[in-house]
Formats: C-alpha cells, sequence, structure tokens
C-alpha cells in the first residue's frame, strides 16, 4: 500500500503506460510488464499482452538472466563484511583447485578476470547444466583469454566460479544460501530458481515475420549463479530498494555504495556505461543509472535505479529480441524523474554541533584557489571551489581529528587540520595539499617557501 503523497500523478501513470505500450508494440513482444519504485515503494505497474485480458502483472514471474549476477555480488559482499574473504584476496585462497586461482576476487566480479566470456559449446543458456557437471567443464581448457586486471571482458562463467565460491564458505549450494540470506529477508518469495506459477512462457518472434516459437527453458546447473533466476517486477523492486540504500540486516549503505563504484573504465566506444563490482553502470539522458539488464532465450529484463531521483524502474519481457529492454526503462525512470522532481528533506538545523570544528568552516585556499569549507549534519565535511573548476569532495568524519574523502580526486585521501603548539590552526593538510586562510599564508607552512619580496604590484 502507498500513501497519497507516495501515488503518481494521473498524468504520469498515463506516459509510462504509453510507454510499455509502445514498447510491446514496436518490440514485437508477447508480453511486457513494469514496474516503478520512488523511496522504496511500488508506486506504480504496467502491462501490455498480445492476448486480450491477460496481460501479466507485478507477481507473474520473468526469467532475469544476468540481473542473477546482481545477487551473486550481494551474497560474495556479505561474505566480505563478515570478515570471510577479501575483494583482493586471489580465488586459489578460498577455492582451490582450479585453473584460475590467481585471479582476485575483485577482478571476477568487474569481469577483469580475463576469462572467457562463455562456457565451452554446446551453448550453456539452451542446453541442460548437466552438461557441465563440474567447474572444469565450465572453465573449458581455454579459460583465459585475456591477462587478467587489463580489461574488461564481460564473464558468464565467472560468476559460475563466484557462485561455488559462495558454496564452499557457507556450506551450502548457492540457492539456498541466496533465499535465506537475501530472498527471504526482503519478501522476496516470488524470486526463485524454478519458475512458480504464474509465469510467463519464453518465445522467439520471428524477425521477418508475425509468427512465434517457443524457447526450451533449462536448467542451468553450475551457471545458475549468472543467470538463473526467476523474478517479478514487484520483488525486484524490493531488491532496488536493498541496492539503492542497504539494509543493515544484509548489506550495509557503504557496502552497496561499494558494488556500484565504477570498478572498469568504459569499453571502446561506450562512454555512457561502465561496471563495478556485479553491477551495470549507465548514463540515459543525462542520469546516471545503475543495476543490471538480463537475457536468456525467451527473456528479456531490466532494472534501473537512480539514487539521485530515488526511482527504480523494472522491466520485464518474454521475447529472446525486439525490445529494447534498457533503454524503455530508463526512459520509465526518466518520466517519473522529470515529470514529478525527488522532493528534497526539509532544512533543519544541527542538532548539536563541535565549535572547534565550526571554527574550520569557511574560506581557504590551496595557492591562489579559493575553497569554502562546510560543516555536514553527520560530523564530515565538504570542501568544494569558490570559483571556476577544482576539485572538491565530501569527507566523512574519521579518527583524530581527520576526515576520509568519500568522492571525486579525493576519494580515500586524509584531510587534516594541522595545529600550532598553542593549539590554534595553522592549515588544512590534504593528501599533502596545504590550504591556509590567505593566499600563500604564512610564509612558513607553504610548500617551497615564498619570495622574500612578498606580493607586488605592476610599479613593484
Amino acid at each position: 500500500m502507498t500513501s497519497p503523497f507516495e501515488e503518481l500523478l494521473p498524468t504520469t501513470r498515463r506516459a509510462l503506460l504509453h510507454r510499455v505500450a509502445v514498447a510491446q508494440a514496436e518490440g514485437r513482444t508477447p508480453s511486457l510488464v513494469a514496474a516503478v519504485a520512488r523511496s522504496g515503494h511500488l508506486v506504480w505497474t504496467g502491462a501490455r499482452s498480445c492476448v486480450d485480458g491477460h496481460a501479466p502483472d507485478a507477481d507473474t514471474q520473468f526469467r532475469i538472466g544476468s540481473i542473477t549476477k546482481t545477487f551473486t555480488a550481494v551474497l560474495v559482499a556479505r561474505l566480505r563484511d563478515e570478515g570471510l574473504l577479501d575483494f583482493n584476496d586471489p580465488l586459489e585462497r578460498h577455492l582451490p583447485g582450479t585453473p584460475v586461482g590467481e585471479v582476485t576476487i575483485a577482478q571476477l566480479l568487474s569481469h577483469q578476470a580475463g576469462l572467457s566470456a562463455e562456457s565451452p559449446a554446446p551453448w550453456w543458456e539452451r542446453t541442460p547444466g548437466t552438461l557441465r557437471p563440474a567447474l572444469a567443464d565450465v572453465l573449458g581448457e581455454g579459460a583465459r583469454t585475456h591477462p587478467a586486471g587489463r580489461l574488461h571482458h564481460y564473464s558468464n562463467p565467472g560468476f559460475t566460479v563466484l557462485g561455488s565460491l559462495v558454496e564452499r564458505l557457507r556450506g551450502a549450494s548457492w540457492e539456498e544460501v541466496l533465499r535465506d540470506e537475501v530472498l527471504a529477508p526482503l519478501g522476496m518469495d516470488r524470486t526463485t530458481g524454478q519458475p512458480v506459477a504464474p509465469h510467463a512462457g519464453g518465445w522467439a518472434v520471428h524477425p521477418w515475420a508475425d509468427v512465434m516459437l517457443p524457447e526450451p527453458s533449462e536448467d542451468l546447473g553450475l551457471m545458475a549463479p549468472a543467470g538463473q533466476l526467476w523474478s517479478t517486477a514487484a520483488d525486484l523492486c524490493r531488491f532496488a530498494g536493498l541496492l539503492a540504500r542497504g539494509d543493515e540486516r544484509l548489506l550495509s549503505e557503504s557496502s552497496v555504495r561499494e558494488l556500484r563504484t565504477p570498478a572498469v573504465a568504459p569499453e571502446a566506444g561506450d562512454w555512457d556505461g561502465g561496471y563495478g563490482l556485479g553491477v551495470q553502470l549507465a548514463r540515459r539522458g543525462g542520469r546516471s543509472l545503475f543495476g543490471h539488464t538480463g537475457s536468456l532465450p525467451g527473456f528479456l529484463a531490466c532494472l534501473w535505479i537512480s539514487v539521485e531521483d530515488d526511482v527504480a524502474a523494472v522491466t520485464l519481457s518474454n521475447a529472446t529480441s525486439g525490445p529494447a529492454i534498457g533503454a524503455i526503462n530508463a526512459d520509465l525512470v526518466g518520466i517519473v524523474a522529470n515529470a514529478e522532481p525527488r522532493l528534497p528533506e526539509p532544512w533543519r538545523p544541527m542538532p548539536e554541533f563541535d565549535p572547534e570544528l565550526l571554527a574550520l568552516t569557511g574560506p581557504w585556499y590551496w595557492g591562489t584557489n579559493s575553497y569554502g569549507l562546510k560543516l555536514l549534519a553527520d560530523g564530515g565535511v565538504e570542501l568544494q571551489p569558490l570559483r571556476g573548476t577544482g576539485r572538491g569532495s565530501r569527507f566523512a568524519a574519521g579518527t583524530g581529528g581527520s576526515w576520509t574523502g568519500l568522492d571525486g580526486y579525493y576519494t580515500g585521501e586524509t584531510l587534516r587540520a594541522v595545529r600550532r603548539p598553542d593549539g590554534s590552526v595553522s592549515h588544512l593538510d590534504l593528501g599533502s595539499f596545504v590550504f591556509t586562510r590567505e593566499p600563500y599564508e604564512p610564509a612558513d607552512v607553504v610548500p617551497g617557501g615564498m619570495d622574500a619580496e612578498g606580493w607586488r604590484g605592476l610599479r613593484s
């Protein structure tokens, strides 16, 4: 249930339904269902079908393909947060005996391990997983096609390996771990490894005629962590809430932010896309989105989230090809974000503050470049250029009167106030950059010192 405040305007709902109707008609897909969530609440669903009166709803299962990879990444991140592994650990440390033991867990999550894109023939998406009973059958003899860490090369077997890693460290099957640790806590009881009615059937639509062919639906076996799941638009909106803001029962906000932080450069020719750790990144219509797309024979799926707009959208289709699923879903986010922009939280004064920190706020100078330091409600600070272009960042409060950079050039860098023997503040140090209250003053703290004659005009 949603409150009247959370409901979308009739014009917005009409625009969303129109986009879905156009997508189903132009994409020539048997059916298409979509949903939008805002502020963590499902606020709209809509669907179109080629069968009158039988359109799917937000609780109808579709196969979601590679969106499954993001679920696997969440399981691995949970293992890291529990201290059972580090993202920089080599695989061999936790899953010995594979031919790719030297690659790191982070490289597998970000598709930088250099593994092949697919398992050996026959094509794994259209054949039973029993044909690949062991990791050696999934990886094949030529498991590595590129040097590790040099190139983003999408790899389905890489997430099979990660699923096996989860099984080894948890002592249970990947699907059992997923159900117990993610699906059940989030109330995602319509997300399963095998289809549970009501569910859509997968179809191939002929490219040159309006006729259809049913697609097989195989159990992917060991490849399940790369693309097995069936889910619904409503369930994926619940998952979007976890990815957007975290959930202390499952994964903290800082950990989900880490998953969606770019881990690789965009592929050649695609400067509107990137990849984090099990999470796709996209730039559409000037808007930053993250989530994942998915496809398996007979199905297309997409989940996009805009944190800035606090909007998530899901689109599911039961056609092998046709609908431009990523673009359609980005349009749904944009329709809501543009028609009904997010309302900012009311301004409120800080409940309490440290007078010593307040004294640090205001203008500072790096050389002759002016910056402003602002105190944030959570005890952090924000340092931004006051004019022109420059490197700004937010900083989280640390220990000993220091702060750690959260974004931009200064991510991970330390900002600290350097004090004189009498306790007064001399300057700010940011990764060796000195910020002073006046340009190049006092001279004794400016790296390289000051010219003895100081500032001068033209005549001097």
